[in-house]
């Protein structure tokens, strides 16, 4: 029973602690998550920083000036009266306002009254120390007589005066308190207000999925740096929507180009369990297509692990300095090799050191010229060259092939995509091989370009930035 008694009595004291405690744990975590209760709360507190200033401030010019007034009306007299009888203070009768007079010769000693202690001060910080502690003012002054000089101290009682600064201190600190009831809901509106665009955006952001990733901010009625950002996060959204569609289009063409050789394959496989295991020739034919599409589709997924090292930046290259036209001599002698069906012309003008990896830069021209043997016809003129221009050592490769219609120049080096004249199954190919010689040559700080006529050919060109 004593038990619950006390216990019921130390939740009552406890109450209100609790109750305190809740508060302060609401107010953290809104000044920790709130953008807008930290706006009002710092504004408040600025507000009141102000007041507080603005009363000491107003208190203290009152004071000052009051004191000035003082020097002048009352003060100045009391020094005069006090130099004129002097040294015979002893006929001097002190007015009520003066609390104590000490006067010093020139080495500081206590003239008068002989029996004071207090120092000369003539120190702003002894005057502040006085004025707070004593509530009295100490005004210091030099005479001179009979050839010395001397120090005197005259300490006034100005209680009235501290009195009426700390009334109009308190008056000003009230006007600031009644004008806080308008302050605090005015400033809480705004902040809201300024912060609503924000939490729109907020709202937005989070229903953005795969679904409708074009979902994009609306900037009107925001202004400055929140309709800035509001078209940053819009432009990223368009380079990540672009990039979705893209990174789309490329699986689903990735997917089209292995569908067809899997089903050759498995046509041919089917075909060997019903009935061709016996038939020779149907034998001879399903191995044959079927090792022409597996090499069809490891090339493709080589070209596709390529591309996707690029993508994650895990591409290396093996760079050398290296003499390009023995690259270019070796070229031209496995070119000539395994190309018997176009007029072939090779002309390299200049030699130079380039820093790369020889292998990439050699599979980059490679590239070139089996697509200018591709799309070539028999007996047609294909010429590769090189030579220095400016600050690149240029590799152009020119034929005089099917060319390229203007509409699809800009996409050639886009991954998997091929124009309508290459789409041909005698052509083949996979359209990546562009795309693989662009990422060469840009990892190795050059530029590619091209030229193209339908029906008169193409001028492919890679710029490869030399050393000597």
């Amino acid at each position: 029973m004593m038990k619950t008694i006390l216990k019921t009595l130390l939740n009552i004291i406890l109450y209100p602690f609790r109750i305190v405690w809740k508060v302060l744990v609401s107010l953290l975590k809104r000044f920790k998550f709130s953008i807008a209760f930290k706006i009002s709360a710092s504004y408040f507190f600025l507000y009141i920083f102000i007041i507080v200033i603005v009363a000491a401030i107003t208190s203290a010019g009152y004071l000052i000036n009051e004191i000035h007034k003082f020097e002048v009306e009352v003060i100045s007299e009391d020094v005069e009266e006090i130099i004129s009888i002097f040294p015979n203070m002893d006929n001097y009768v002190k007015d009520d306002r003066i609390s104590s007079v000490e006067i010093y010769d020139s080495s500081l000693n206590t003239v008068y009254p002989t029996n004071s202690f207090e120092r000369y001060a003539d120190n702003i910080i002894v005057v502040a120390e006085k004025l707070i502690s004593r509530q009295e003012y100490i005004y210091s002054s030099v005479f001179y007589y009979n050839n010395s000089d001397y120090y005197m101290n005259l300490s006034y009682s100005v209680k009235g005066m501290l009195k009426d600064a700390l009334w109009i201190s308190m008056l000003v600190l009230a006007s600031g308190a009644i004008g806080m009831f308008f302050f605090v809901p005015i400033v809480s509106r705004t902040s809201y207000k300024l912060i609503g665009p924000i939490k729109n955006m907020t709202e937005i952001t989070r229903t953005i999925t795969v679904n409708n990733i074009n979902t994009r901010l609306d900037i009107k009625g925001t202004e400055d740096e929140l309709k800035e950002l509001s078209q940053t996060f819009n432009e990223m959204m368009d380079r990540i929507e672009e990039g979705y569609k893209t990174q789309q289009q490329f699986v689903s063409d990735a997917s089209h180009e292995l569908r067809t050789p899997i089903a050759v394959i498995k046509g041919y496989v089917n075909m060997l369990d019903r009935w061709g295991k016996n038939d020779k020739a149907v034998l001879e034919e399903s191995i044959t297509a079927i090792k022409n599409e597996t090499d069809s589709m490891q090339d493709l997924i080589e070209k596709l692990l390529f591309i996707a090292r690029s993508d994650k930046s895990t591409l290396m290259y093996n760079k050398e300095d290296f003499k390009i036209s023995i690259m270019l001599n070796e070229i031209e002698k496995e070119t000539k090799m395994i190309d018997t069906k176009h007029k072939l012309y090779f002309k390299f003008y200049d030699d130079a050191t380039i820093y790369g990896d020889p292998k990439r830069i050699k599979q980059a021209i490679r590239i070139l010229i089996d697509n200018a043997m591709k799309f070539t016809p028999q007996d047609g003129y294909i010429m590769v060259s090189a030579y220095m221009q400016q600050d690149y050592y240029v590799i152009k490769v020119e034929d005089t092939g099917i060319g390229i219609e203007k509409k699809d120049l800009e996409k050639i080096f886009e991954r998997l995509y091929r124009a309508e004249q290459s789409r041909s199954k005698e052509i083949g190919g996979h359209g990546l091989g562009l795309s693989i010689a662009k990422i060469i040559v840009l990892g190795h700080k050059g530029k590619i370009r091209v030229k193209s006529t339908p029906g008169k050919g193409s001028e492919f060109s890679i710029l490869l930035p030399y050393i000597t």
